[in-house]
């Protein structure tokens, strides 16, 4: 599906939009059901990541097929491999065979896992062969993405003698360790979290809980900088949020504040309000903890003529797409200065955006998302559009409630 995106008539906006679960915190929480079916959860994910996470987490024996749902592989790897008696080969799509793994599987097999690489070294499909895995202590580099140390932090309570985790050198994402290791502690599971070791005690039965998901700031940040690039005065207010939030990318409203948008915490409602013009000419920030973020400010950044230094973007390389790649080409069609190397973005201030520019997508949905708040700007054609429906899939409905013209071509 290809989308033409243009601006509404006005861009003083004044509305409310209810965003759907945190497929990160969703994901995390169909696992430990998984483990203690007496937990239920409200305000579930509808992305298509936590609908392939489901439907994984029912399957016993054969093939798994998880798409592009990173998050649903590193989970499901350390899952299918503790879970005795289950025997699977866990694939996904083109691109998800050539995201590394090798990691996770190494530390996995140090607890005494059986899993076979069908193909590539260090890359799916794996064949698992889940077995009552009873070594405690496990180490794996600290520097990687933060899904393979929650994988085994999930499923490491349900282990026989639970789980001793170092942490090898600088942590990546330590939010999203936090927010797994606060969902545990929901359930009644003790952990530690000293320095670069994490420990986490057995638990075979845990007490009925009911974990509800708090909506996605991932999500979030596209109507943060909708209201960015918009006259001051508008307000958006998004739902449901909550000021003590798990997720890393809350750190969002505090990032936002530099592009005059302030937020308003009231009971589990945001409200963004565009309050001033940006102050500043160029802005920085180490995105190591939020690297989700990276596509949406820089995106901002470009609308707004302003330039941005964003470090810390060393997983961005392995996701859907190389992030960063991606970034550079598409920016580099709309007349962006910028320019990136393994770990960093830096664009230049600059008042030229081309016109009527068709933006691929790279099967990333937070590429088609990153770029669609530029109709505020200029002219735009998403190709791939339906990519949304990875994380958001009412997000074009979304758009349209604002008033953008969104038409198929």
């Amino acid at each position: 599906m290809k989308l033409k995106l243009a601006s509404p008539d006005s861009t003083l906006f004044s509305s409310s939009i209810q965003i759907t679960g945190s497929k990160s915190e969703t994901n995390r929480c169909l696992l430990l059901q998984a483990l203690y079916p007496n937990i239920s959860i409200e305000n579930v994910s509808n992305s298509d990541d936590a609908q392939v996470m489901q439907k994984g987490l029912q399957v016993s024996t054969g093939t798994v097929d998880i798409h592009h749902a990173g998050t649903a592989m590193r989970f499901l790897t350390s899952f299918f491999a503790s879970s005795e008696g289950k025997e699977v080969t866990l694939t996904g799509s083109k691109r998800m065979t050539e995201r590394p793994i090798k990691v996770l599987v190494e530390a996995l097999r140090q607890l005494g896992a059986d899993i076979v690489y069908e193909q590539n070294e260090g890359y799916p499909p794996l064949k698992i062969k889940g077995k009552k895995l009873t070594e405690r202590s496990v180490s794996l580099p600290a520097d990687i993405s933060s899904q393979y140390i929650s994988s085994l932090l999930l499923t490491a309570p349900s282990l026989q003698n639970g789980l001793e985790l170092e942490l090898v050198g600088k942590i990546t994402s330590v939010p999203y360790i936090k927010m797994t290791l606060a969902l545990l502690e929901q359930i009644g599971v003790v952990s530690t979290f000293d320095g670069n070791r994490i420990s986490v005690a057995p638990r075979t039965i845990v007490n009925d809980a009911n974990l509800v998901v708090e909506s996605d700031w991932s999500s979030a940040s596209y109507f943060y900088s909708i209201v960015a690039l918009c006259e001051i005065g508008t307000r958006i207010t998004l739902s449901e949020y909550k000021k003590d939030s798990l997720q890393g990318d809350s750190i969002l409203s505090k990032i936002y504040s530099d592009f005059g948008v302030h937020t308003v915490f009231d009971q589990h409602k945001i409200t963004l309000i565009k309050a001033e013009d940006p102050k500043l000419n160029t802005v920085g920030y180490d995105l190591s903890n939020a690297p989700d973020t990276a596509q949406t400010i820089a995106v901002t950044c470009f609308g707004l003529g302003m330039g941005c230094e964003l470090t810390g973007l060393h997983t961005l390389k392995i996701k859907e797409t190389d992030r960063l790649e991606a970034l550079f080409v598409e920016l580099t069609k709309l007349g962006a200065p910028i320019s990136v190397t393994e770990k960093a973005l830096t664009l230049k201030p600059s008042n030229t955006i081309e016109s009527d520019v068709a933006i691929d997508t790279y099967n990333d949905h937070r590429m088609a998302m990153a770029f669609a708040p530029l109709a505020l700007k200029t002219n735009l054609i998403i190709n791939d559009a339906e990519v949304v429906s990875k994380s958001y899939p009412d997000f074009w409905n979304d758009l349209r409630t604002l008033r953008f013209q969104v038409s198929e071509l």
